[in-house]
């Protein structure tokens, strides 16, 4: 047998790739994964969330998000993949400009693939409910 390819790992490098340019504040190169045509949604009660739709709509949400940062990032701790989709468990630690105190979270990104770009993004502030929505077990989650 020969080396099998996991399940969407072009796709998982590609989002930490793109993680790592939100963190360098390159926005054009983080929506490079998402497909033109991308759903992004975010929920009403975190902090700016809304639902945006399509590449550049997305990007201008991301860089009037990231602009508010002083220091900080987005670390993908744990990427899970289900089908089409990948989880991504994110540490948020950041700390805004017009603030002196870290902000730090544990959240979930649920990103679903077609034909090699994320199609949709959909945040979840609790990590039980995105493997529940994205179908993965929660045996495996920590």
């Amino acid at each position: 047998m020969g080396n099998l390819t996991p399940p969407l790992a072009a796709e998982s490098e590609a989002l930490k790739e793109a993680y790592a340019a939100l963190n360098r504040n390159d926005i054009p190169a983080m929506v490079e994964a998402f497909d033109a045509e991308i759903d992004w949604l975010e929920p009403s009660e975190r902090s700016g969330g809304r639902t945006c739709h399509g590449q550049a709509e997305v990007q201008a949400h991301l860089s009037q998000a990231r602009a508010t940062w002083a220091e900080g990032g987005c670390d993908p701790e744990r990427l899970i993949v289900g089908g089409d989709k990948i989880v991504v468990f994110v540490h948020v630690r950041v700390r805004l400009k017009q603030e002196t105190e870290w902000r730090e979270a544990d959240l979930a990104d649920v990103y679903t693939f077609r034909d090699g770009k994320a199609v949709q993004m959909r945040a979840f502030a609790d990590r039980r409910q995105a493997l529940e929505w994205a179908g993965v077990g929660t045996s495996d989650a920590t």
